[in-house]
């Protein structure tokens, strides 16, 4: 569904990001793509989405394909038009307006307007907190209540891909386990295909099909989840496991000297 091709990004002409970033994201299935922050996760979805213009980032090399068809640089609204909508961090709700009213913002794109009603009680289905909530005004929602709001609104959308910035960040582990399984719920439902970035990779890689690990700018590795996990390089420096099984310490993996082989 999604190929991007040695993508290269620049933003102010000068401050080169994504260096021949290249990933393939099969219709259907969630893909997980991990590392810091800072490795250029966030401009990857941006690229993908449109959103790069708005920051005076650009596309100077390489292509984005999705469905067939060219993408690169494209306007984010007829990106949206084509079935992408992305999540961004940090929810980016509309605050000012009740939980109802934004659902129904997601939808402005849409032509089948006589299907608006059921896809909100689809939502509500998946999220049941926010049909208590739906008449409530957003900026008095909590964080995790956001989260399942920005979820919501890009369903309304009715996305043929949806991309997802972070969705854990700031949320309390119990509730990051909710969300992520309700987000795997609504891949094999729906059908919808799903690119997830995320610095936590244990939660990342339990919902996803295949990763890619990220680092300034570019994949450093690849795999099926399950390999990944077993890889011991992602065990130590990502999942901040060791060969025994035990946690290290936040020191011990900030410190971590990443072998060379990776890039070999």
């Amino acid at each position: 569904m999604l190929v991007l091709n040695n993508v290269e990004v620049i933003y102010d002409r000068v401050i080169l990001v994504l260096k021949g970033m290249s990933l393939t994201v099969p219709e259907g299935s969630v893909v997980a793509l991990l590392g810091s922050n800072g490795a250029g996760k966030t401009t990857t979805l941006k690229a993908i989405s449109g959103l790069l213009q708005a920051e005076n980032g650009k596309v100077t090399d390489g292509t984005i394909d999705f469905c067939g068809e060219n993408i690169t640089n494209m306007d984010a609204e007829k990106v949206v038009q084509r079935g992408i909508f992305q999540v961004m961090e940090g929810r980016r709700v509309f605050e000012h307006l009740t939980v109802e009213e934004n659902l129904l913002a997601g939808s402005y794109t849409r032509k089948d307007r006589s299907n608006i009603k059921k896809d909100l009680e689809l939502v509500c289905r998946y999220f049941p907190r926010l049909l208590d909530l739906r008449h409530r005004v957003v900026g008095y929602l909590s964080g995790g209540e956001q989260q399942m709001l920005a979820i919501g609104r890009a369903l309304m959308a009715k996305p043929k891909l949806m991309l997802l910035d972070e969705p854990s960040l700031g949320l309390a582990p119990l509730l990051v386990a909710e969300i992520f399984k309700i987000v795997r719920e609504i891949n094999r439902r729906e059908g919808t295909t799903i690119l997830v970035v995320e610095q936590n990779a244990n939660v990342a890689l339990s919902i996803a099909d295949y990763g890619y690990i990220m680092e300034n700018g570019r994949i450093v590795l690849e795999g099926e989840v399950d390999k990944l996990r077993d890889n011991e390089d992602v065990r130590e420096f990502y999942l901040g496991l060791t060969d025994v099984g035990k946690k290290k310490s936040y020191r011990d993996v900030k410190h971590y000297k990443r072998r060379k082989r990776w890039l070999g």
